[in-house]
């Protein structure tokens, strides 16, 4: 899932976002800070001497044999999980940074992002439709597979790591779907489940927590703690106030680049100035998706499956494809992170320069 795609398509694709990612490909970090977009780690690419991606789509925390073992699913499930992340790494690590282990190299001046791990491992157990006392007794194991990921990291020589916290998952149009309920209780006043976010504060609580042990443990570790749910809780609260500052934003520089004598082409998103901002009824339904409703998704067709169409505006959606975020969120997001005030501390305050 390396590359750029232009967020303007009006057609599916396999791809699970319009653009750029936040941490799957850190497309929109990479961008940001004058980076390639990152290769795939299993590509066989030449080009990884600025990086690469070990991700998955789908990838726990926790191995995979525990979802098989406790049948929270119905299919076989692809060894992706995080150790097994970590193994890639550690076997491409020659290749990478030709150190000794425990010496400090080239890994000591590179930045590592961890995550968002545990997305997927309580997806599975929501759509297992285990209950919200069952999914959060789940979660100290799963931060404590994290944290022990970082700390294997640390042993590898690395010491500028960024661990993203959960977004608000009870607001993924694919969640909502399935867990749709009769009680206007469940429902919080962004209309989000109430019980699948209060498991993705719990596990940011704790896991917020295990990177302030870390710190202690490892002081000469720059370990940034990256809050992935305020940023997108914030849109979902109030998606107007932020399509108005995003269209006055488009309007300035509309003007500024008119006022410029010279002959310039203008950037597509300001040709575009007209669909700029979040659409207020439309938050919470998936852009891609074949679903109808209030949330446009449906498991039997879903995004990059024959028939399944795009909405014409992606930008104007939270969410592509009912379980992953569109370019317009993740740049969002990938800012509140580098600069502030969504990391702690933010991430180019926390790397070498």
């Amino acid at each position: 899932m390396a590359g750029r795609v232009s967020c303007e398509r009006t057609r599916s694709v396999r791809r699970r976002a319009d653009g750029q990612l936040v941490t799957r490909n850190d497309d929109a970090s990479a961008e940001e800070l004058g980076l390639p977009f990152l290769p795939a780690s299993l590509s066989n690419s030449s080009h990884i001497a600025q990086g690469v991606n070990f991700a998955v789509n789908g990838a726990t925390a926790i191995d995979v044999g525990f979802f098989e073992r406790n049948r929270l699913v119905q299919f076989k499930l692809l060894n992706n999980s995080l150790d097994v992340q970590l193994g890639w790494f550690e076997k491409l690590r020659p290749s990478l940074c030709n150190t000794n282990k425990g010496s400090p190299g080239c890994f000591s001046r590179s930045l590592f992002v961890v995550g968002e791990f545990g997305v997927n491992d309580y997806n599975f157990m929501w759509t297992a439709n285990k209950s919200q006392h069952e999914v959060r007794s789940h979660v100290p194991k799963v931060v404590k597979t994290i944290a022990s990921a970082v700390e294997r990291l640390i042993g590898d020589g690395a010491a500028h790591i960024v661990v993203p916290g959960n977004p608000p998952t009870g607001c993924l149009p694919a969640i909502l779907t399935l867990r749709q309920s009769p009680a206007a209780a469940d429902y919080d006043r962004a209309g989000c489940l109430r019980g699948v976010n209060d498991v993705a504060r719990h596990h940011n609580a704790l896991l917020r927590a295990a990177v302030g042990g870390l710190r202690l443990r490892h002081p000469h570790a720059r370990i940034v703690f990256a809050d992935f749910y305020r940023p997108v809780y914030r849109i979902l609260e109030n998606p107007g106030r932020f399509g108005e500052q995003l269209a006055l934003h488009c309007i300035y520089s509309s003007m500024l680049f008119s006022a410029i004598s010279i002959d310039v082409e203008l950037p597509e998103t300001i040709l575009r100035c007209t669909s700029a901002g979040f659409v207020v009824g439309d938050v919470l339904k998936a852009c891609c998706g074949a679903g109808g409703g209030a949330y446009n998704w449906n498991g039997s067709a879903v995004c990059g499956m024959p028939g399944v169409a795009a909405c014409g505006d992606p930008a104007a959606h939270v969410s592509w494809d009912g379980a992953h975020f569109t370019e317009a969120v993740s740049r969002y997001v990938a800012k509140g992170w580098l600069h502030g005030p969504y990391a702690d501390p933010p991430i180019l305050s926390a790397v070498p320069r």
